[in-house]
């Protein structure tokens, strides 16, 4: 499993992070105008209700909720005009963030993957297919492609929030994206094959910011609850 994460894909964010935002890309499009694309490893996934434990190497761990999506089937150099039969489900996930040593890490022109990669740095909640499916596995597919509802979803407009001890702290729309879903899935598949169980968190909105322990996070996704999990 490859766990692809996607940076500054909202541009209420870019402007948070205070940082200079990316034009939207057309494909093919290289440089600042292409999607800011890290990894993950396996080890950092974090599902059915798990806790997230706050590692001891920061004192500035951070959530960015976001849109995650499966991959249901291997393809590479995949033409954005069939992207959206690669992938079938979606849920809420939250991308933790060791801030302080990303920023450090950034001030010596050094790669992310140590604040941004680390075990239990990716949580997920269930994932849904809008075909009736839920509490769906990580590997496998729902269906044929015919019958992927999760693309036309998104183009309508998915709606997804975070909340922190019963607080919203985050909401986003999968419309606001800088690089669409189809984009990205084209976009990593031109350096990585994409196969089956891959995911790919999608970007944050606005509102990213510290988590405690003893918090009590929640991840909505068109007003239903699919992921709950505890800080330790």
């Amino acid at each position: 499993m490859k766990i692809f994460g996607i940076g500054m894909n909202y541009r209420d964010h870019v402007v948070e992070m205070q940082t200079k935002a990316p034009g939207k890309a057309s494909a093919g499009s290289e440089g600042y105008d292409a999607p800011v694309v890290f990894t993950k490893c396996d080890s950092a996934l974090v599902t059915r209700g798990r806790p997230f434990f706050i590692p001891d190497y920061t004192h500035e761990c951070e959530y960015e909720a976001e849109l995650v999506v499966r991959i249901c089937r291997m393809g590479r150099s995949i033409s954005e005009r069939f992207a959206h039969r690669y992938y079938d489900a979606i849920t809420v996930g939250v991308d933790f963030t060791a801030r302080d040593l990303q920023r450090k890490l950034r001030a010596e022109g050094l790669p992310w993957d140590l604040s941004k990669g680390f075990d239990g740095s990716a949580v997920v909640g269930e994932f849904r297919d809008f075909n009736g499916n839920v509490s769906l596995p990580l590997d496998g597919s729902t269906g044929r492609y015919e019958d992927h509802k999760v693309a036309q979803m998104l183009k309508q407009g998915i709606n997804f929030r975070l909340d922190i001890n019963g607080k919203t702290v985050q909401s986003g729309l999968s419309t606001d994206m800088i690089h669409s879903v189809d984009h990205l899935v084209s976009y990593i598949s031109r350096f990585f094959t994409l196969k089956t169980g891959d995911l790919i968190f999608t970007g944050t909105p606005a509102g990213v910011g510290p988590v405690h322990i003893d918090d009590h996070l929640e991840g909505w996704l068109n007003g239903e609850k699919v992921l709950e999990f505890n800080v330790k």
